[in-house]
């Protein structure tokens, strides 16, 4: 009986435990179920993508960007493909063991290391860096055998810019450059779609046409879709849309002239610019020194930035729209031009030259050379007589002298496709209330101040820019346009151009007849006057008009022979000119600093553009020589055709990469020989027919002054690191 009772015990403890089982699985079960239901149906959708996205990755690819040629075809940046050996920081456990490896296997210099520093400075961590760029095939080789040791590093294909040419042109094409840290936060105020087209984006222009142009030489950002291994390394490729190459640029520069004029600088500081009149199309548009963008694609080097921004000749500086320089006597012709066109002086009014003039207890003087005698407006401007236009001002006024000049471009933007110009000085009465606000006791306008305005001293300070503007509008009697660099531009896709005409404003309204007394006046220059001698035996008539200009002021009692030991402190030689006299197809100025009289140095040049542009000649080696010594006056030994001269090749970083000669170079050789036939004037003929026809506008990104900015050095020296 007792054993029964044992048995039932047991039998009742069995079915209690086994109910208990049977309720603690259940429950699990329930639970596990739940779960599962909580993740396959409420967490669906978010997991999948996760799954998704562990396996599919979506890269952009970048664009080509498109290539910037001249009137000719003459290619001046290109792109071309090199590996680049790239570090993800957040990737590496110990940074600097990784990199101190890694050099056992590619070589890497103290300046890819400091570059490399930098750049992580303005980046995110999760972001790919380059430790090396442009990989030789056998480095490539040698690093793919060893990856396995190196977690975080790898190699990557990349498109890097081209500038075949070197410096020529430089200020006029700009760079482009990485994007930093303070432009990523400034695209962060672009339109959703201009932003996602520069998804993958590491480089954008900073600076010239690379800059201005931005969004047409940019392209459109393509994708892949590759499915990724679990260390994250692409398997395959899934889908794909090819991005769209960037818009090519057509200039209407003639590289041969731009490096022609170069090369006449020689050493020397200063800046041209020629304009066709009949259009607005910029021929040459020159700014020396110059330096190699080249420098700039991938990082330019603490070592090249110091010397670059702390040269006491400021090679950044683009003088040709932001230098700026008081006119001296090429702003004569202006000054007349104003007293005819408000009666305060007729042509045959003839002034006693002395050679001196007093006004207020001061004596104004005149140049050394200058000839006494009675002038009238003609012989006034041959002579270049200060004493003429001194009176003239005073008759005039400093706010009657604004009001007539400033329509010529003086003191305002040209509004040329290139960002960064100044707006130079042509003083009021206004203008200096404006600019002396802070200090009160200044804002007076004292007249004997307007003596000086009338032989282009005194707060006058143009760009050359301005200058070759206002001597475009003289020599075609009022018609003005704005300067334009860029022709067209190609859709390399559809094979589409657009023609951009210079924007026609509306023309000055100058009598005829007063326009002749002027042209007659300047063309008397340069057979009688200060530049005879450089244009004796032209085949061509021109006008022009010499300008000496004073680089600092004089204190009282100090002459010229006590600054000319510091040649920093000479007078600025200019020249301003057009031709042919009756048509004009160019027209031009320029300054060469320090140099003295604009007859000795500026105006030689000037007769050399005219023989390249008007007569297709190219100057010769020994004349070349004595235009760079200051020593020219016309042409010596025979010229040259300049389809016979070959094109500039890039120096520097341009040949260090080994750039150059390249298959674009070669194919630019060619093309300029086969257009030898046609002259740039020629070639600017044919321009000027469409000119009239409006061409769409091409349009930035939006935010492209924010994040796009002009790097050209300020006063003093930048004290930060290179950009």
């Amino acid at each position: 009986m007792t054993e029964l009772r044992n048995v039932e015990r047991e039998l009742d403890r069995f079915r209690l435990r086994s109910v208990a089982a049977a309720f603690f699985v259940l429950i699990a079960f329930g639970l596990l179920s739940s779960r599962l239901v909580y993740l396959q149906v409420y967490r669906h959708d978010e997991l999948s993508t996760r799954a998704e996205a562990n396996r599919i990755a979506v890269l952009p690819v970048v664009p080509n960007r498109g290539r910037i040629l001249d009137r000719n075809g003459v290619v001046l940046a290109s792109n071309y493909t090199a590996y680049t050996l790239e570090i993800t920081p957040s990737k590496v456990e110990n940074l600097e063991e990784t990199i101190n490896a890694l050099t056992q296997v590619v070589e890497i210099q103290p300046r890819d290391r400091r570059r490399f520093k930098r750049q992580m400075e303005e980046s995110k961590s999760f972001e790919s860096l380059p430790i090396r760029t442009k990989l030789t095939d056998v480095e490539v080789a040698r690093f793919l055998a060893q990856r396995f040791r190196f977690a975080g590093v790898d190699i990557k294909a990349r498109l890097f810019r081209n500038y075949p040419l070197g410096d020529t042109g430089s200020h006029m094409l700009g760079y482009i450059g990485r994007i930093n840290q303070a432009e990523k936060k400034a695209m962060e105020d672009w339109d959703d779609d201009v932003l996602a087209n520069y998804r993958g984006t590491e480089y954008i222009g900073k600076l010239g046409l690379e800059q201005s142009y931005e969004s047409e030489l940019h392209g459109a950002t393509g994708y892949e879709e590759v499915e990724t291994s679990a260390g994250g390394r692409a398997v395959r490729r899934l889908n794909s849309r090819p991005p769209t190459p960037g818009n090519e640029l057509h200039l209407s520069i003639d590289i041969k002239l731009q490096a022609m004029v170069e090369e006449l600088f020689g050493e020397r500081r200063g800046a041209l610019v020629a304009i066709d009149p009949r259009n607005g199309e910029v021929l040459a548009f020159v700014s020396k020194p110059t330096f190699d963008p080249n420098l700039f694609v991938d990082g330019i080097d603490a070592d090249s930035w110091r010397d670059l921004n702390e040269n006491p000749d400021k090679p950044l500086l683009n003088r040709a729209m932001r230098g700026t320089y008081p006119p001296g006597s090429t702003f004569k012709p202006y000054m007349a031009m104003a007293a005819l066109n408000t009666g305060k002086r007729s042509p045959s009014v003839v002034i006693q030259d002395n050679l001196t003039y007093s006004f207020g207890g001061r004596t104004f003087g005149s140049a050394e050379g200058d000839r006494a005698g009675p002038k009238d407006m003609r012989l006034a401007i041959v002579t270049s007589s200060n004493v003429y236009f001194y009176s003239l001002a005073n008759e005039m006024g400093v706010d009657l002298i604004h009001d007539q000049l400033e329509p010529f471009g003086f003191g305002r933007k040209t509004d040329i496709d290139l960002e960064g110009e100044v707006t130079g000085v042509l003083p009021s009465q206004d203008w200096k209330r404006r600019y002396f606000a802070k200090t009160p006791a200044n804002q007076k306008w004292f007249p004997g101040e307007t003596i000086s305005l009338g032989i282009g001293q005194g707060y006058n300070s143009f760009t050359m820019l301005q200058l070759a503007t206002a001597v475009s509008t003289l020599s075609t009697g009022g018609q003005r346009y704005k300067p334009r660099l860029v022709r067209e531009i190609e859709d390399v896709v559809k094979h589409d151009q657009r023609h951009i005409a210079s924007d026609a404003l509306s023309a000055l309204p100058l009598r005829p007849a007063d326009v002749d007394v002027i042209r007659n006046a300047m063309n008397g220059v340069t057979l009688e006057g200060t530049s005879r001698a450089v244009f004796a035996g032209a085949a061509y008539q021109s006008g022009g008009k010499t300008g000496t200009a004073q680089a600092i002021g004089l204190r009282a009692g100090q002459t010229y022979k006590d600054i000319k030991a510091d040649e920093r402190k000479r007078d600025h030689s200019l020249y301003i000119a057009f031709a042919p006299l009756e048509a004009p197809r160019v027209a031009l100025a320029l300054i060469v600093e320090n140099a003295g009289f604009g007859s000795t140095s500026a105006a030689p040049i000037a007769r050399r553009v005219f023989d390249y542009v008007l007569r297709n000649e190219y100057p010769s080696e020994e004349d070349m020589a004595l235009v760079r010594q200051g020593k020219a006056t016309a042409p010596v030994g025979k010229p040259r055709n300049p389809a016979d001269i070959p094109l500039p090749t890039g120096t520097g970083a341009s040949v260090a990469m080994g750039l150059v000669p390249t298959p674009e170079l070669a194919a630019s050789e060619a093309a300029l020989a086969a257009s030898s036939a046609e002259t740039p004037a020629s070639g600017a003929a044919s321009a000027a027919a469409s000119a009239s026809a409006p061409a769409p506008k091409p349009v930035p990104p939006k935010p492209a002054s924010a994040v796009l900015p002009v790097l050209a050095p300020a006063p003093k020296p930048s004290s930060g690191g290179p950009p």
